[in-house]
């Protein structure tokens, strides 16, 4: 199984772990969370799909894509993002422990940094005229 075909299944296994994640939330936890607490439970629901479809559509993408290794750090980084900004939204809006805030913006930073990884991936695909 090539790289490509790995990042395919991890981002259908993330995106279909945000639907998971985000029903339970609406229906298993919603009465157990404040209004606040909600919101930020939504808050990581939300961008764990985005990075999710992020991951598959570059996974769909051209193999051309994958010829740098930019684009396979930009499926990482989204996948350590989800993992750190998300989860710790989740136990936040879950426990209310207030220091897993300070986590937060590192899985943001993570998020980041694909984006940018993707875009440098993308650049490399042009050739000057």
């Amino acid at each position: 199984m090539g790289i490509q075909s790995r990042y395919l299944g991890l981002g259908a296994i993330l995106g279909g772990l945000a639907v998971l994640v985000g029903a339970f939330g609406a229906h298993g936890l919603d009465a157990m969370m404040s209004d606040e607490m909600a919101e930020v439970y939504e808050t990581g629901v939300r961008y764990h799909f985005y990075h999710a479809l992020a991951i598959f559509a570059l996974a769909v993408g051209s193999p051309a894509l994958w010829t740098s290794k930019l684009c396979l750090w930009a499926c990482r980084a989204w996948a350590v993002g989800i993992v750190i900004f998300s989860g710790s939204l989740y136990v936040l809006a879950l426990t209310e422990m207030k220091w897993l805030g300070a986590i937060t913006p590192f899985g943001g930073v993570a998020m980041i940094a694909g984006w940018v990884l993707a875009a440098l991936s993308a650049r490399s695909l042009v050739k000057p005229d």
